[in-house]
């Protein structure tokens, strides 16, 4: 199984997950009336962002709360709700993509706020939207085969910054309709942050078993996403294209006949366009496909835990899920629960 990307776990849980959101709404309309010189200048009006979209808010953390900052909120969380001592912990992974600097690593910071032992390993894992969905399968690699006992994942995304960088180059004499559309994905961002604690179901009554999943990649598409704190280019309609088509390949390449019929299917949440064609493609059941990204915008890799989170009053014991992750570059990850 480990040749082509498929992997099963015998004994690995979700022990619990959580979700923080940012406490500022910030409204499209208010991001309206701050592209109102763009827009007075171009075809552009007010109403695209939710228009296209579908996002009427997204999040930000005031000013000053750093992304590590975020990430360990949700950490402690996570913890608190896993009732498990935190000196059992032996790897903490942040898998933000927002950073505010090459090094040291960003979990290492939040190594310290959560006050975790020296025997607590510590690193970042990132792969763009994917990297929690990536970091989760590590984990319970890491477990199974008998080296660590548990694995917290944490990721703290924030969009103040791109969002003023953003608004204030489109505003800018000389932008055009064209430097909406290569920037528009930047506006849709929003801030919040989530975790896991992973540890082995049998030793954790009322955990989450992580049953099994797969990877794939199409990285000759490696182009259409290029993002920094200063702006997130992005070819809209081909990566959509892209996307989609890696997630059927994905899901042709599993027994998708096993899930065809889940409880639940959290989808990386990305815009309504985003989400529409992936049910579509996925002939999925949509009344069973939880939305965030209206409320709360695209949030990256913290997007699907969240979700998920957000989502568990809707599930009871037993109840299957599939979380479905897709990353810039591209690469996409399916991840199958039973609550």
């Amino acid at each position: 199984m480990s040749g082509n990307a498929n992997f099963a776990f015998d004994d690995i849980a979700i022990v619990a997950v959580s979700a923080c959101e940012a406490p500022e709404v910030v409204t499209s309309e208010a991001m309206d009336e701050r592209l109102s010189p763009f827009y007075q200048r171009t075809s552009a009006h007010a109403g695209i962002l939710s228009a296209l979209a579908g996002i009427e808010q997204r999040r930000a953390w005031p000013a000053g709360v750093s992304f590590m900052e975020a990430a360990a909120l949700a950490g402690e969380k996570a913890i608190i709700d896993s009732g498990i001592d935190r000196s059992q912990i032996g790897l903490v992974i942040d898998t933000s993509v927002c950073r505010e600097r090459l090094e040291p690593s960003s979990a290492v910071t939040v190594h310290n706020a959560l006050g975790l032992p020296s025997t607590c390993m510590n690193y970042d894992l990132g792969n763009a939207c994917l990297g929690f969905v990536n970091a989760i399968h590590l984990a319970g690699a890491m477990i199974e085969t008998g080296q660590l006992d548990y694995v917290l994942v944490v990721d703290g995304e924030g969009t103040r910054q791109i969002h003023d960088n953003t608004i204030s180059r489109l505003n800018e004499p000389g932008s055009t309709f064209d430097d909406l559309v290569e920037n528009f994905a930047s506006l849709t961002l929003g801030s919040g942050s989530a975790a896991a604690l992973v540890g082995r179901h049998s030793q954790n009554p009322g955990s989450h078993q992580v049953v099994r999943g797969l990877f794939r990649a199409a990285t000759e598409y490696h182009e259409l996403c290029v993002g920094s704190l200063q702006s997130m280019k992005t070819d809209t309609a081909a990566l959509l294209d892209a996307g989609t088509s890696l997630a059927k390949l994905a899901w042709d390449d599993a027994n998708k006949d096993e899930w065809q019929d889940m409880d639940l299917y959290v989808l990386h949440q990305v815009s309504k366009v985003h989400t529409e064609a992936m049910i579509e493609v996925l002939g999925i059941d949509p009344a069973r496909v939880p939305m965030t990204f209206p409320r709360f915008g695209n949030m990256g890799p913290a997007a699907v835990p969240f979700t998920l989170a957000l989502s568990a009053d809707q599930l009871s014991a037993g109840d299957r899920v599939l979380c479905l992750g897709i990353g810039s570059g591209l690469n996409a990850g399916l991840l199958e629960l039973v609550w």
